[in-house]
């Protein structure tokens, strides 16, 4: 099982993304379903959304709720296939018309 975790930066205010909600979902079934949620932190943290087998995933930002009525992306969804490794850290760089991803460490 792998950990996984994301740390979000709102890269136009300079300063972590607090009270984002986010999803982490896995692909079973033919469907996404959801295997847990949780709030980012003071800086901008989830730090464990629990553990996931191998194969694809997803985390779901709720980036509307959090830029407000007018933005332009009101969710990002990150997909990304987990395997063997013990811990998994996806950030996320926002910005009201952009965002990027990478793997962290």
């Amino acid at each position: 099982m792998t950990a996984i975790s994301t740390h979000v930066l709102d890269t136009a205010r300079g300063e972590p993304a607090s009270g984002m909600a986010v999803a982490l979902m896995a692909w079973q079934d033919g469907r996404w379903r959801i295997l847990a949620t949780a709030d980012t932190d003071d800086d901008g943290r989830v730090s464990s959304l629990g553990d996931a087998a191998p194969g694809p995933h997803r985390l779901v930002f709720a980036t509307g709720a959090y830029l407000g009525d007018d933005a332009f992306y009101p969710e990002v969804s990150v997909i990304f296939e987990v395997g063997e490794e013990p811990r998994l850290h996806i950030p996320l760089l926002l910005a009201p018309h952009g965002y990027t991803t990478y793997r962290g460490s």
